[in-house]
């Protein structure tokens, strides 16, 4: 991971076992983080885990602990899914993890939206009050999402 932001990179992927120095590297480079929570919680159930009835695996307790650190670091956190190990759509999932690890629900929105606009080095990305409830007072108001609309095409309605 040092290596890749030292080399230019400007996201680093999954980051499971980051350390306090690659997270202050990462900081202050302005290295965003795509942990992909939720892969690691969903493999981990495949094989078995139920979660909220045993204690966390020693993987989801690594990454989440790692999580915890870069974003206590101040590393700009990217939602990321490796949609695939669960159902395409679903992707409310990984802030819905994001909140429940530590994140703030607006900081969790930022990341699936204008944060990743900007590391795409592009202007997209925005959730707005009213349209599907208020995702930073609840972050499971993402599951009823009813409109989805991108540079003027509607992909949900």
């Amino acid at each position: 991971m040092r290596r890749a932001v030292l080399g230019g990179a400007e996201t680093i992927e999954h980051g499971n076992e980051g350390s306090p120095e690659v997270w202050k590297l990462m900081a202050e480079k302005g290295v965003a983080l795509c942990p992909t929570l939720t892969a690691t919680e969903a493999n981990a159930q495949y094989a078995g885990w139920k979660k909220g009835e045993q204690p966390d695996p020693p993987g989801v307790a690594r990454h989440k602990a790692s999580f915890k650190a870069a974003l206590a670091a101040g590393v700009p956190i990217l939602s990321g899914s490796d949609v695939g190990v669960f159902t395409h759509g679903d992707n409310w999932r990984e802030l819905e993890l994001m909140v429940e690890y530590g994140m703030k629900a607006t900081d969790a929105l930022k990341s699936a939206t204008s944060l990743g606009g900007k590391m795409l080095h592009m202007q997209i990305g925005r959730v707005q009050p009213g349209y599907f409830g208020d995702p930073t007072r609840d972050i499971t108001a993402l599951r009823k999402a009813r409109f989805v609309m991108k540079a003027g095409t509607v992909y949900k309605q």
